[in-house]
Order: C-alpha cells, then structure tokens, then sequence
C-alpha cells in the first residue's frame, strides 16, 4: 500500500480523489468506485500498488496496437480495478470483480525486463490509470533503462495527473466507446468529453491508437459509426482506429456483433482516416496496413504472422510517404 497522489482531504474524515472524472468523495474506511483506493483515517491509500492479476508475454497487435514495432513482443500486466463500469465489459472477472493478485514492485518488474532483455512493458487488461502510482514510479525506474511503457486505456483520467504521467509513457491505445455522451453515463458510468481530451492531449506527446468495441443496438448505428469517425478525423485523420468485434459478457445480453457490422465501420472510416482496422475477427485486408498516398501494400497481418513488405525506416517504398507509427526498434 501506498499514499495515493491527487486528492484532497475534506470536513468529517472524508477524501476526495482528483485522479479522474469520477471525484469521488470517499468517508474514512470506504473505497473509491474504481476499489483501488482507499480513506484510511484521512489518507487516501493506493491499496492496490503493485498487485497484479496476471503477467504475459504477447504480440504488440494484440494491445491492439499495429503501428507501434509491429511484430515485436511486449511483456503485460494489469490490474484488479477499474475505474468504469461498463455493462458489456469484456474482462469484467479482473476488473469489475475482486480475484487473487501478487505483488510485483518496480524493482522486481525491471529485473525481470533486463533479464529477459525485454524493451517494451504493457499496463493492460483493466484500467491502468488505477494503478498510477505504480505506473509513476515504474516510469520513473524503467525509462532510464531504456525501457518503452505502454497503456492500453479507456482514457478516462483528469489532465494534471495525465500530464504528469505523459512523459514516461511511450504508447498507448484509447478505448473510444461512443461517440456520445449518453452512451457513457448509462452504460459505462463516465462521460465522453474527459476521454477525448485525454486523445488530443496524448496525441501530442505518444504514439496513439484507437478501439471502438461495437455492440448491436447500443454503438452501431449508422449515426453513430459517422460521428465517431468525425470526432477522430477533427483530432488527427492519422491515428489508427480499430473497429472490434464485441461479443457478449458481464451484464450485456446483446447477440455478438455480425461480421458485416463491423466491416461496415471499416469501408466508411476509410473515407475519413487513413489507418482503419477490423479486429476480433478472422484475419484479412482489414487487418493490412496500406500506405495512404499510394495504395501500396506495407504491412500483412496473418495467420502466419506479420511481414512488412514495402516500408522503409517509416516510409512508403514506393511512394515515400512517412507513415504514422514507430516502426524501427
């Protein structure tokens, strides 16, 4: 357990936690929505600090994150907690439930990472912005070796504490759920606004890829597949957005999202974005990367694994157009 950053005390033994949206005002001995932290006699505690659900070594597409050292290996963990309730949560045993953890400090992540002469370390599975001051001080220890930190995120975090955390983190995919604001107070328990800011905000200092899980009934509309691609085309036409398949879990009864569906989203995002992809699916042309000058084919993602076939030092073969990413270890 640790001191968590960002809050203030208040009248009666009560907290208030400013490391996202939510602000929740916690009484002496309760936990904050997330369950991460905690009032202990005024002092607001991490009590989740370096408690793991799980440690893994998986391709970068996985995260999914195409255009970040495509084909290479990034060691992940995640923690118990998470700071959204989604009703469709697709990894709701870990992050809306509690499940056995174990500790594993800073120093302990390092040694592993320079052991196994690994470059690149994942925060991911639930919410790593639960987790931030572990993920500070693993900043703080890692980048010095060299190190590139990862977050796998829904964004949902205040902008002080981004800030902060920002200079030490390489990469990160975004959840973008909707793009409305309804959508998120009613089915996630957030709102929209503070996870497009954290987007334009780390775009401008990290590499940054999208999701949109897309769910039947809730998400998929026409209507709402064009707004979302306008609010990602009006930040930056060069993040890649991943379109994902859902599929039904935690408190979420809809039927699993029709192949067609999520191939929709792909071709119209395509007349806005540059980099546009189908994941959750069987592997084919939505999965490529394609230079967006040109046309020209760069990079294949397969069954049989990933082959960069026409990029050179983040450039078009052909044409010389600098694609966005970070391909050269």
């Amino acid at each position: 357990m640790k001191e968590a950053l960002f809050y203030e005390k208040l009248d009666g033994g009560k907290v208030r936690c400013n490391l996202c949206p939510n602000l929740c005002i916690i009484a002496d001995s309760d936990f904050g929505s997330c369950r991460s932290r905690k009032n202990v006699s005024g002092v607001l505690i991490a009590v989740n600090y370096g408690r793991t659900v799980s440690l893994n070594l998986d391709p970068i597409e996985k995260k999914p994150l195409y255009h970040y050292y495509p084909g290479s290996q990034i060691l992940s963990l995640g923690a118990n907690s998470c700071n959204l309730h989604c009703r469709f949560c697709q990894n709701y045993q870990i992050s809306q439930e509690d499940c056995p953890t174990q500790v594993l400090l800073p120093d302990e992540l390092l040694d592993i990472m320079l052991r196994k002469n690994l470059k690149q370390v994942a925060f991911t599975y639930t919410e790593p912005i639960t987790w931030y001051e572990y993920i500070l001080d693993c900043g703080k220890l890692l980048t010095e070796k060299g190190i590139r930190l990862v977050l796998v995120t829904n964004g949902y975090v205040n902008l002080e504490p981004l800030n902060e955390l920002l200079p030490y983190i390489d990469a990160m995919n975004i959840d973008l759920k909707s793009s409305r604001d309804d959508f998120y107070k009613k089915i996630c328990g957030g709102r929209l606004q503070p996870v497009l800011d954290t987007i334009r905000t780390a775009s401008g200092k990290c590499h940054v890829e999208l999701t949109n899980l897309v769910i039947p009934e809730l998400n998929d509309s026409e209507q709402d597949i064009s707004a979302l691609i306008d609010l990602v085309a009006e930040i930056n036409p060069d993040i890649p957005l991943h379109f994902s398949r859902y599929y039904p879990q935690y408190k979420c009864e809809q039927p699993a999202t029709p192949v067609e569906t999520l191939l929709r989203a792909y071709n119209k995002a395509k007349e806005k974005l540059n980099y546009v992809y189908a994941g959750n699916i069987a592997a084919g042309e939505h999965s490529d990367t394609h230079c967006p000058n040109c046309g020209k084919h760069l990079i294949s993602r397969g069954f049989t694994g990933i082959v960069i076939k026409d990029l050179t030092s983040g450039k078009c073969s052909n044409c010389g157009t600098t694609i966005y990413g970070r391909f050269d270890a």
